[in-house]
């Protein structure tokens, strides 16, 4: 792993590349009196949950009960124990296969990676990834906060949570508690609307679909569309171009990680800075890209604008 762009490599660690696995993450302070730093990141990105934390002895970890809003806005809460776990965040029972998971923190680029950019090593480790074998014995990162965050247990469960609403023009469903955050995102992009990259992007858009339940492709787990919290944002006509990784296999075979950039389709700058600005990744900058695609993480954007 010395060998290869600690940045790249985590770039795509969310989508569970075994050979991309983070460390620790080194978040932890070593003197106990101290609670994770990258625990405080994250309650500050979700300032309605209540975090408590103390130091277990015998876990040799720190346990940390987080009191959520049962719906968004009620005084109603509902509580669940974690222990960080390596910035985890795992439930007790979920201890002992500790390995088994990637961090809910991890390295989001600041700018596209281009293709002439990879070095071989890098090619070599995402046309593994692009094998089925390889994406169903991959590492995911670890989903129970995001369970007990949005209450997606269930299809019929965190449906009581989603509500359908427009973005953009578009009809769609999201995650009551991101209606907030899109509503901000939305504002600003209207106000760029004279920019004549921004008007294109508006004009052109087809679909703004967010909440569908649905499992990762050769995999176990579960997409954050099943949380309502990821929009794709897909235009009327493609001319062409690429927006997905796996699609772009059928044009580019193995070397679909080589897409000139001129071929995938992508927002305008502005649009990406904007949802980022709100606390929203871009799926255009993962080593498997997804240019469509934008999640809900404010965590990651503040991680990675303290820890760059």
């Amino acid at each position: 792993m010395g060998h290869i762009s600690k940045s790249f490599l985590s770039s795509i660690a969310f989508f569970s590349i075994t050979l991309f696995r983070l460390s620790s993450l080194e978040l932890e302070q070593r003197e106990f009196q101290h609670k994770p730093c990258g625990l405080a990141m994250i309650a500050e990105c979700y300032p309605d949950l209540k975090f408590e934390a103390e130091y277990d002895n015998g876990k040799d970890d720190w346990r940390i009960e987080v009191a959520r809003p049962v719906t968004v806005g009620s005084a109603k809460t509902k509580s669940m124990v974690f222990y960080w776990a390596d910035a985890k965040m795992l439930p007790e029972d979920a201890l002992k296969d500790m390995d088994g998971y990637l961090p809910i923190l991890y390295k989001y680029e600041k700018s596209l990676k281009k293709p002439m950019e990879l070095t071989e090593e890098e090619i070599e480790a995402l046309r593994d990834y692009g094998t089925t074998e390889s994406q169903k014995s991959s590492l995911g990162s670890a989903m129970f906060f995001f369970d007990f965050l949005y209450d997606a247990y269930s299809p019929k469960e965190i449906e009581r949570r989603i509500v359908k609403t427009t973005f953009l023009g578009c009809k769609t469903k999201l995650h009551e508690r991101i209606i907030a955050p899109i509503r901000r995102v939305e504002k600003k992009i209207y106000a760029q609307k004279n920019d004549p990259k921004v008007k294109n992007f508006l004009d052109s858009l087809a679909t703004t679909d967010a909440y569908f339940w649905r499992v990762i492709a050769n995999t176990n787990r579960k997409s954050f569309h099943s949380y309502g919290i990821a929009v794709d944002c897909l235009p009327k006509r493609l001319y062409g171009k690429q927006t997905y990784w796996s699609w772009a296999k059928s044009k580019y075979g193995d070397n679909w990680m080589l897409t000139p950039m001129d071929d995938r389709w992508m927002p305008p700058k502005k649009v990406v800075e904007i949802f980022e600005s709100e606390g929203f990744i871009w799926g255009g900058k993962w080593g498997i890209w997804d240019t469509m695609h934008f999640e809900y993480h404010p965590e990651l954007i503040k991680y990675n604008r303290i820890c760059d």
